[in-house]
């Protein structure tokens, strides 16, 4: 059965298909959503799926995000009363997949929410109403009667702390939510076409994964307990079934490859309070682009032994502060108290505040920091009101910063590693010298490139390999847009050195650069030669950049005698 939205400038579908004996999906198909955050750019849409689980009693696993209200509500009508669900499974409580819990609840207020214990804290200052609750913690089982009982695996982090997984015995499907999923929208169920569906996996799993691979290696540890899993029932995205032991042998791989790392930041948050989640999400994912592993820890539920050990062997501590009252508070402000006490010179370290209106103060934990002979990796980050793009990016670049200085003597060591001759005859391949510049929403950005070439004739293109640690990179995702600033030969000197300079996270770029805005809205600069005006077309994943390729919209030259700055290296190992 398929259900069509009227049409909207975003289209929107809901599909339902029954995936295994009793057990329906319904897939509401998000075809043109763009980007999940300020750094995950989609290029093929997304998915939110959720499954109705029938015995001799009934189980809804998830729902949908608000913008299917209604689509998702008619097809779940169409499937079900529903009244006559019994159970209702929150695999986490982020708003793409808890995002119509009150509006089930309002049809049918008999069913009983199961969740773990963070997540049913959650929906009941969601909610605001009694419901009927039943918290699960790894390992326990509910019976629906007919062979489908169903066995809950606690799964922290991936990537929300709230998560759990749910396995039916009876059809050996396993129901991961965000885990193993993928943004990626088409109308097969399934994941068949592997050579489609591998760059948005590996670029999902790079994204919302990386910065917990730790926690990725515990679930799967605790799913191998389980049985033979035939079937893996994601959140977004295609469910697994052909690829199935491929797809999650990658994710072992990757998430061994992360931990193993040189170096290791430790991310200590509190869950379930201000925006502690997703600020502390963003510092991990700018630390994991710079290559650095991470581990997240949650203040509120940590055991003072393992924060201890995971502070001993950290390169680095970042810590969003808690909070100084409610029932979280006490053993929070414990576990900093370890964190100071565990602490070591050299070191590095770096704090944000997490918004509830409550937070300690992270002016006296940055003095004690110091005082032990710490080094502040960036500057402590305050919210003073609900966060914006900016203060995510912010978030981001912070972490970015922070695995570049725990990682500098690696860096070095790279510079290093080539056979000089090599390395210089590298250095002697030429490029021009150009400013991207490139504006998304409020947030805006621009690096100095000379790794550029046109690419194509028809339609006119351009490739440019831009470093993944570079903040310009998440406003470079398929479908952006921004503009390539072609330096002139007699006067680049002022803007390259702008631009080669270290800028704090989140600091204005463009601050006394003369500019004007171009048509897709990115800085066009006033000094320079040329211009073209650009759309991100695909991406090319490679060890240390992104290959990205881009369609040219238009372009002008300013001064037609002038010629372009043109540049190469001494040597050809480091910028």
């Amino acid at each position: 059965m398929v259900a069509v939205a009227e049409p909207l400038q975003k289209r929107l579908t809901i599909e339902t298909e029954e995936i295994v004996p009793d057990t329906t999906t319904i897939r509401s198909l998000d075809w043109d959503r763009d980007r999940f955050d300020i750094e995950f750019g989609l290029q093929n849409g997304t998915t939110y799926n959720s499954f109705i689980i029938r015995g001799e009693k009934t189980a809804l696993v998830d729902t949908s995000h608000a913008k299917f209200r209604q689509l998702y509500l008619d097809a779940l009508k169409g499937l079900i009363d529903p009244t006559e669900i019994d159970y209702l499974i929150i695999s986490h409580t982020e708003p793409d997949h808890s995002g119509l819990v009150k509006d089930i609840l309002e049809l049918a207020p008999e069913i009983t929410v199961v969740g773990a214990k963070v997540a049913i804290q959650f929906l009941e200052n969601l909610v605001h109403a009694p419901f009927k609750k039943q918290q699960v913690k790894n390992g326990d089982k509910l019976d629906l009667g007919n062979g489908h009982v169903l066995e809950f695996v606690s799964a922290p982090n991936l990537h929300w702390p709230d998560t759990i997984f749910t396995y039916d015995n009876k059809t050996q499907t396993l129901f991961t939510c965000d885990a193993f999923g993928m943004h990626y929208c088409s109308d097969k169920t399934y994941d068949e076409d592997l050579k489609a569906i591998e760059p948005d996996y590996h670029f999902y799993y790079q994204c919302l994964m990386a910065p917990n691979a730790r926690s990725v290696l515990g679930a799967m540890k605790r799913m191998k307990a389980l049985g033979e899993i035939t079937t893996i029932a994601t959140g977004h995205g295609p469910l697994l079934r052909h690829n199935l032991v491929e797809l999650t042998g990658r994710y072992e791989k990757w998430s061994k490859e992360q931990t193993k790392a040189g170096k290791l930041v430790a991310v200590f948050y509190t869950s379930d309070y201000g925006y502690s989640d997703r600020l502390s999400q963003a510092i991990a994912r700018g630390i994991t682009k710079t290559g650095v592993g991470v581990e997240m820890m949650d203040l509120k539920s940590a055991d003072p032994q393992e924060v201890r050990e995971l502070v001993e062997i950290a390169a680095a501590i970042v810590i969003g502060a808690p909070p100084v009252t409610g029932p979280a508070a006490t053993v929070a402000e414990a576990a900093v108290d370890t964190i100071l006490a565990a602490a070591k010179k050299k070191q590095a370290f770096g704090l944000f505040e997490t918004g509830g209106g409550e937070d300690l103060s992270i002016y006296p934990v940055a003095n004690r920091l110091k005082e032990l002979g710490l080094k502040q990796g960036f500057p402590n980050i305050l919210i003073k009101e609900t966060p914006t793009e900016a203060i995510y990016k912010l978030c981001e670049e912070s972490g970015t910063d922070m695995g570049q200085l725990v990682d500098i003597k690696k860096a070095i060591e790279q510079m290093k590693s080539l056979d000089s001759d090599l390395d210089k005859a590298l250095g002697r391949v030429s490029g021009g010298l150009y400013i991207i510049t490139a504006s998304k929403g409020e947030v805006s950005s621009a690096m100095l490139a000379s790794w550029v070439s046109q690419a194509s004739f028809e339609p006119l293109g351009v490739s440019i390999a831009v470093a993944k640690d570079r903040a310009i990179e998440a406003l470079m995702q398929v479908g952006d847009r921004f503009v390539l600033n072609v330096l002139r030969e007699d006067n680049y000197q002022a803007l390259m050195k702008h631009f080669l300079k270290r800028f704090a996270p989140g600091a204005d770029r463009f601050a006394g650069v003369k500019t004007q805005a171009a048509s897709n809205g990115s800085p066009i600069l006033g000094d320079a030669l040329a211009y073209l005006e650009c759309e991100v077309g695909s991406r090319m994943e490679c060890s240390d950049h992104w290959i990205i390729y881009a369609t040219v919209e238009r372009g002008r030259v300013s001064d037609p005698d002038a010629l372009p700055a043109v540049h190469h290296r001494k040597v050809g190992n480091h910028y």
